[in-house]
């Protein structure tokens, strides 16, 4: 079940907010638990019994963990959970990728290759096996108290606004909430405005401008024109931006509603002035993450400077191959490592030389490079269409006829680069983090239910379309 469909808009999202508000406090936990559950087994009915059954062994190694005062049966407590987490990751996410490369180099020296049954993927595994990570790490580093309940703390795993596509939640922002929230209204209508608001970046923004953009890829990439290969790369680099950013908006706005309070994940991040500063931006909760429990027990920047860049590099490496079990993002990885290397270098001066917006515009097109091995898994393929960004063919262009999909993608330029102007922020800020007037909810709300019946409307023309990150 995804956000943008009509089974959860129509059918599962009212049913949930009825329940949930009709019950007394006491029980709302147990409602959203509830809901949780089914909003997974809708979408992996076979895979719901491993989720929940790696949270209850999960809860009761890390339960032993805090309740033990002998170091060496602490760390083999916490070393068994982050192992049965990191375990179902690499099992159900890299198991294929790996059997695929075995084959390949035993068929290279001409022996048999090695049977395997193809492993499918439970959606939104990578997201929470993080959260089970920083579970386990916080309660030994004694950040913050275990749950009590088995109950609550499968909340804290299953919760359906963060389950699939994050924002990754660490365990110590979030423990309290849990526990006990209370429940503001004017909040929660802000909530609605925000996922009103992420809905329709995702429908009527990403979806619109990603349909011609995958038939632009599907063409001839060796002899597409330059120009088309700008169009679509930059339409690529628009539909990720408001589809992931478009869900995060919607996770964000569910929580609010309930009196949760998740992290930001975007902070407009095309508008960096280097690569450092837009991993500052984009996904903030996973670059968070990687900061926390990689980087800084790697060394961090307290080594010297070989280790660090070292660090720096491995992390991006990491990361890469946390997008997808695939070469291409493992590669897209290491592309990014390169250049924050580069940064800590000596490159970082340079942008502060060239200014404020002519560093935006360097940067924004390195990471839009970056975007083209992201999306194109074959490796080759992908070289190959970087090749025709810069090959100034423009003799041959192949012209989409949709009107919607130009006034689309340049709407979506516009508001990915209006914050950096300083009205722009100010709208940004009056609609996001400031709190509303009567007068204003007034205004607010039939804006946004409007939105929210476009976007039915939408849906209800364009069919199902999952999010892009639901496959990560």
């Amino acid at each position: 079940m995804v956000f943008s469909s009509n089974v959860f808009l129509i059918l599962f999202l009212p049913l949930f907010l009825i329940g949930y508000f009709a019950c007394p406090k006491r029980w709302r936990n147990l409602v959203l638990l509830l809901f949780s559950v089914v909003f997974y087994a809708y979408g992996a009915p076979t895979f719901v019994l491993l989720l929940l059954g790696s949270t209850v062994i999960n809860f009761y190694l890390v339960k032993g963990l805090y309740k033990t005062d002998n170091l060496v049966r602490k760390k083999l407590f916490a070393g068994l959970a982050i192992a049965l987490s990191l375990g179902l990751l690499g099992y159900f996410k890299y198991a294929n990728f790996f059997v695929d490369n075995l084959n390949a180099v035993l068929g290279a020296f001409g022996l048999q290759p090695f049977t395997f049954t193809k492993v499918l993927l439970p959606i939104g595994i990578s997201f929470f096996t993080f959260q089970s990570i920083t579970y386990v790490v916080d309660i030994y580093r004694n950040v913050h108290k275990p749950m009590e309940r088995l109950t609550d703390y499968m909340l804290y795993i299953i919760m359906f606004p963060q389950l699939i596509a994050g924002p990754i939640v660490r365990y110590c922002d979030i423990a309290d909430e849990i526990r006990s929230r209370e429940q503001n209204w004017a909040e929660s209508l802000q909530g609605f405005y925000r996922f009103a608001i992420g809905l329709s970046k995702k429908v009527l923004i990403a979806d619109v401008i990603g349909k011609q953009v995958d038939i632009l890829l599907a063409g001839d990439l060796a002899t597409m024109g330059t120009g088309t290969a700008w169009i679509a790369i930059l339409g690529y680099t628009m539909q990720l931006y408001f589809d992931f950013s478009g869900y995060s908006d919607m996770a964000i706005g569910l929580g609010k509603m309930m009196g949760f309070h998740f992290p930001e994940n975007f902070d407009n991040p095309y508008n960096s002035a280097s690569v450092s500063e837009f991993w500052r931006r984009w996904h903030i909760t996973l670059g968070t993450f990687m900061r926390n429990y990689l980087y800084i027990p790697l060394g961090g920047n307290r080594c010297s400077k070989p280790r660090m860049y070292f660090n720096l590099w491995v992390v991006f490496l990491l990361s890469g191959l946390w997008h997808g079990a695939s070469w291409n993002f493992v590669v897209w990885g290491a592309y990014h490592g390169i250049w924050l290397v580069l940064e800590r270098m000596g490159l970082g001066k340079v942008y502060e030389k060239m200014g404020k917006v002519p560093s935006v515009i360097l940067t924004f097109l390195i990471v839009t490079v970056g975007w083209a091995i992201f999306r194109i898994e074959n490796l080759s393929d992908a070289f190959t269409f970087i090749s025709r960004l810069f090959a100034f063919d423009f003799t041959s262009f192949v012209a989409i006829q949709s009107p919607q999909f130009y006034t689309t993608l340049v709407m979506a330029l516009v508001l990915a680069f209006v914050v950096l102007l300083p009205f722009g922020k100010k709208l940004q800020n009056a609609v996001f983090y400031t709190d509303f007037s009567k007068k204003q909810h007034l205004a607010a709300w039939p804006v946004a239910v409007s939105l929210l019946l476009f976007c039915l409307g939408a849906l209800n023309a364009a069919g199902f379309s999952p999010f892009i990150y639901f496959r990560f």
